[in-house]
């Protein structure tokens, strides 16, 4: 039997990591095309901390605590949700409460743990995957054979795009913020990896690649970084923007665009319906759930926190020293 309450971690008021509070709330209801999972683990994302600082609150209806992926085994399930049973082993996106005992998820974002994975490290790729397809392979256009310049290469979502993109037959370049980050992403498939500390990465994407410039863009710096990343791409090149970690606001130079023929995009995951999730969910069980069935790509954990040191667990993240996912360990 299912308890009637659950530890979850609430924001108490808006503010740095010591907002992030344990509270006792009651186990979420689920829909008909929904499953509950008991959560085993949580992936930590940069819009967490956004959130708990105030500035990106869950979307309406959703949960109002943090956690956009957790890992677990599911103990209920939907009218609809046939396609699960109570037992599985799963992995989900969701829009909020992940950092939950339980959590609720629309089946449409539930994928079962592939391979020998374990939780821990299932719990490490819905919202990287689902980010990573979406924006390199469908609002990117990305082929096999072209060339991709990653911003933030040793991120939870740079460590996904460099391992897909380089499995899928591209050949990918990356910044990161020091030498041991880069030779972590040249490890993991990068082709060149550039110390935006310290090298012009217009300069060394052009000498890499003989001056003819990337394909595709995956930017979440904005801010500067918009007309040096124009400046990289090749004729007919894509930027596709998914962060403002340096700034909304940018300087463009419009002849560029046009004269190279550039498409400018970007998209944010968590606000978009269950049904455009639903069809991700379907190319990654095409492409890429069998990669890391295979072993082709693995998650990168860089460390895991208890659920109770949560704060310290967001601290670490807003250090930027790790190198891949940071997770919750829940159970």
């Amino acid at each position: 039997m299912l308890p009637q309450k659950m530890t979850v971690v609430d924001v108490a008021k808006p503010g740095g990591p010591e907002a992030l509070v344990l509270a006792q709330w009651p186990l979420p209801g689920i829909g008909d095309d929904d499953v509950l999972i008991q959560v085993a683990a949580a992936g930590l994302n940069r819009a967490d901390i956004l959130q708990r600082r105030g500035f990106y609150p869950s979307p309406a209806g959703a949960p109002a605590n943090p956690g956009m992926e957790v890992a677990g085994t599911v103990v209920a399930v939907g009218r609809n949700a046939s396609e699960f049973r109570i037992g599985d082993s799963v992995c989900a996106l969701v829009q909020g409460g992940g950092y939950s005992e339980y959590c609720a998820a629309p089946c449409a974002q539930v994928l079962p743990v592939p391979g020998k994975l374990n939780l821990i490290e299932a719990a490490s790729l819905p919202e990287a995957y689902f980010t990573v397809w979406s924006n390199l392979f469908e609002f990117g256009r990305l082929q096999p054979g072209e060339r991709l310049l990653v911003h933030g290469g040793s991120s939870g979502i740079g460590v996904a795009a460099i391992q897909l993109a380089s499995a899928l037959g591209n050949t990918v370049y990356v910044t990161a913020g020091s030498d041991e980050k880069c030779r972590f992403c040249e490890q993991l498939g990068a082709a060149r990896a550039f110390n935006y500390n310290t090298q012009d990465f217009v300069a060394e994407v052009a000498a890499a690649t003989g001056k003819a410039g990337v394909n595709v863009v995956l930017d979440m710096v904005g801010g500067s970084y918009m007309p040096r990343n124009l400046q990289v791409l090749a004729p007919e090149g894509r930027l596709v923007m998914i962060a403002t970690q340096g700034g909304a606001q940018a300087q463009v130079d419009i002849m560029r665009i046009m004269q190279y023929r550039l498409v400018v995009t970007g998209s944010t995951l968590r606000g978009r319906p269950v049904e455009f999730k639903r069809q991700i969910k379907a190319k990654l069980l095409q492409h890429v759930w069998p990669l890391l069935g295979q072993g082709r790509i693995h998650p990168i954990v860089d460390q895991v926190f208890p659920l109770a040191e949560v704060a310290r667990a967001h601290a670490y993240m807003e250090s930027s020293a790790h190198k891949g996912k940071i997770i919750l360990s829940v159970a």
